[in-house]
């Protein structure tokens, strides 16, 4: 979701990940089942995540440079 008008953020961990989310869901998917030893679980879920991943971050990057044209604005949070 893109909120037109607002500035894309830049700080935190955004300054160095444009989606820090999914990185945090693909440790999370990988890690949580080795907790019960359950590691064909965690692997299988990881790659299906990864994927899944890669297709909306290739729908979102678009969104994002026609909502925010030019240099990206820092919003303070």
């Amino acid at each position: 979701m893109v909120i037109p008008g607002l500035a894309l953020v830049t700080r935190g961990p955004y300054r160095w990940l444009r989606h820090p989310k999914y990185l945090a869901v693909i440790v999370e998917g990988a890690t949580l089942p080795l907790v019960h030893s359950a590691w064909l679980t965690a692997l299988v879920f990881t790659v299906a995540n990864l994927a899944l991943v890669r297709v909306r971050i290739r729908v979102e990057q678009p969104a994002l440079a026609a909502a925010v044209p030019g240099p990206a604005t820092p919003v303070v949070s």
